[in-house]
């Protein structure tokens, strides 16, 4: 799989990563049920031997779980995997999450992430959420000096706007930004991808297949089956009248994907890593045969006339 230059780093990525939010189970609040641990970490051994080269995960997935697992998954490799986390999502003994960009806490986040994850030192460390807005800076200013002592070697945000990255560029780089972004999902082609396209940030995309919604194998028996606890229940896009023309979507994908032995998740991916911007796709994956169903997207791309026969039906969907 060849790789990408993340943004002004020295680290050079493969397409897709392997991405540890659904991994961390459930009794959260942004749960995707049950999750089978032995599972989790075979997903992730998988996802490396088929050449993917780093795993994004953030302290609050399963609150500390989802680090611990992939601890777990790289504790024995000579050659580790980059690995990408995130911070300002802190939480009580009650469970309860709360946003936090004091200097204290997100140290504190850092030391707990850096245990829990076996390593000594992160490899990108990321804002997840630019709340309060009011504590960015002194948020961004603290992640400038935990790469200063090298607990991290890079620094990035997550689902941060352009008036926010204007605001922190002029306190310490930003390597990279995380963004939503897929088919469904393309606001951030209007300002945020020429942004950092401009300012040299990389882009690594979360939610390229919307949660699972264009992976090819929803239906809406599996949407109603969905564990109470389960996040997506009050995603709209799994509710009438979306999740029907988001599931006649998932067809036109499958038969792009059809001809290439690709799947519609696939094709959803590899929509994604056409724009130029974007130097790479966060993908997730519960088990191995999830994480095989999804590898090819790390090659596959899509022609042009395949990308206009995409964007003439979406532009045909209900609005």
């Amino acid at each position: 799989m060849q790789t990408r230059q993340l943004g002004n780093t020295d680290m050079h990525i493969t397409p897709i990563g392997f991405g540890s939010w659904a991994i961390g189970g459930s009794n959260w609040m942004y749960g995707w049920g049950a999750q089978d641990d032995g599972d989790a970490v075979t997903a992730i051994e998988r996802a490396l031997e088929l050449g993917i080269n780093w795993i994004d995960t953030a302290a609050v997935y399963g609150l500390g779980h989802s680090e611990e697992l992939v601890g777990k998954a790289v504790a024995g490799l000579t050659k580790k995997p980059f690995i990408f986390t995130k911070c300002a999502m802190a939480w009580n003994e009650k469970r309860e999450i709360c946003n936090s960009l004091k200097a204290d806490s997100i140290r504190r986040e850092c030391e707990g992430s850096l245990k829990r994850l076996g390593v000594d030192t992160i490899d990108l460390y990321q804002i997840h959420w630019p709340n309060p807005d009011v504590d960015i800076e002194e948020g961004w200013q603290e992640m400038a000096r935990l790469k200063e002592e090298g607990l991290v070697r890079h620094i990035g945000v997550s689902n941060f706007n352009v008036a926010q990255l204007r605001r922190i560029i002029t306190i310490a780089p930003v390597a990279s930004l995380q963004p939503p972004y897929s088919m469904l999902r393309p606001a951030v082609e209007k300002e945020i991808l020429p942004f950092c396209m401009e300012h040299n940030i990389g882009v690594i995309v979360y939610s390229p297949m919307l949660s699972g919604m264009l992976t090819g194998a929803m239906t809406v028996e599996r949407v109603a089956n969905f564990p109470q606890d389960d996040w997506r229940r009050g995603n709209k896009e799994f509710q009438e009248p979306c999740l029907s023309a988001n599931l006649q979507l998932v067809e036109h994908l499958k038969a792009i994907g059809s001809p290439h032995g690709r799947s519609a998740g696939e094709v959803a991916i590899a929509w994604t890593l056409r724009h130029p911007a974007v130097t790479g796709a966060i993908v997730g994956g519960r088990n191995a045969a999830q994480v095989e169903g999804i590898i090819g997207a790390g090659e596959f791309r899509l022609s042009e006339e395949e990308i206009s026969s995409i964007e003439h039906y979406r532009a045909s969907m209900p609005k």
